[in-house]
């Protein structure tokens, strides 16, 4: 995905406070930033958008699309005679190239599951409130019977614990989301190991597209999305209509397979209700 000349002058205004026009924000990356929650859209008849996490803004831009100095970006889309190695160098420096280039991804688990990395064996136990980080993930091993379960909120990973009651027919080992860019890693090493894959996301047009986009294009059958009992009812009392409301999809309804997934789609639709997945955690 590319930033334009015209969008990236759209979220300069809306780093600087400004509140702009829908139909004058119009493209797929202010699509991504709303279904993301990094922008907001309000409004139902004249539509417009605000942004509502700055430093979120600044690490998608820098990760996904690396670019870390905006300004001199779209400076050097006006700048028609600037070279293509100055684009580069201000689009992205290799300070914040190297930054990237930390390779690994986050895992948590509230019960003991024995590991092995570069032939040496370990227990993934975290004390809570850590997590643990792996670096050489080529050379991490589990049990097949694992099932690796993808968290797509940082709060639902933090407090895994107080989910458990949902994991209770499998052997589950969390792997966080974020940060995004680490992202590639995880599905890297994915796809090197028998694990099955369950995607733990928001119950929303959004975070079906993520799952979707982000991993069961690239990890097929052994992907599923994880859909709690009860979720046609929970959805309908105590979803969120402004969240159904501020989301679009960005995936074909028509070219899903799973068929429970394509339920909560309808169900959703039906509802016009999104839900958080931060609704399962126990007492909090």
């Amino acid at each position: 995905m590319r930033l334009t000349l015209k969008i990236g002058k759209v979220l300069i205004k809306l780093l600087s406070g400004y509140t702009v026009t829908f139909s004058s924000a119009k493209s797929a990356l202010i699509n991504e930033l709303i279904s993301e929650n990094i922008l907001c859209q309000k409004g139902k008849h004249h539509k417009s958008i605000q942004l509502r996490d700055k430093e979120a803004l600044k690490i998608y831009l820098s990760n996904q699309l690396q670019i870390n100095d905006l300004e001199g970006y779209i400076h050097a889309l006006e700048n028609k005679d600037a070279s293509r190695s100055e684009f580069v160098k201000i689009a992205r420096d290799s300070k914040k190239s190297k930054e990237r280039a930390f390779k690994g991804f986050l895992v948590n688990s509230y019960s003991p599951i024995k590991a092995e990395l570069n032939s040496q064996k370990l227990v993934i136990n975290p004390v809570e409130g850590s997590f643990i980080f792996f670096y050489d993930f080529d050379t991490f091993k589990i049990s097949k019977d694992i099932t690796i379960v993808g968290v797509e909120n940082s709060r639902n990973f933090r407090h895994i614990e107080e989910q458990k009651y949902l994991f209770k027919d499998i052997s589950p080992l969390f792997i966080s989301r974020y940060p995004q860019n680490q992202n590639k890693d995880f599905i890297k090493w994915m796809k090197s190991v028998p694990n099955d894959y369950i995607h733990f996301g928001d119950f929303d047009i959004s975070g079906i597209g993520i799952y979707l986009n982000e991993y069961k294009k690239h990890l097929f059958s052994k992907a599923k999305f994880f859909i709690p009992k009860g979720i046609e009812y929970t959805i309908k009392n105590n979803g969120s209509r402004e969240r159904y409301d501020n989301q679009k999809a960005n995936f074909d309804k028509n070219k899903i397979k799973e068929r429970q997934l394509l339920a909560l789609v309808n169900i959703i639709n039906t509802e016009k209700k999104g839900l958080d997945q931060e609704y399962y955690i126990e007492n909090l």
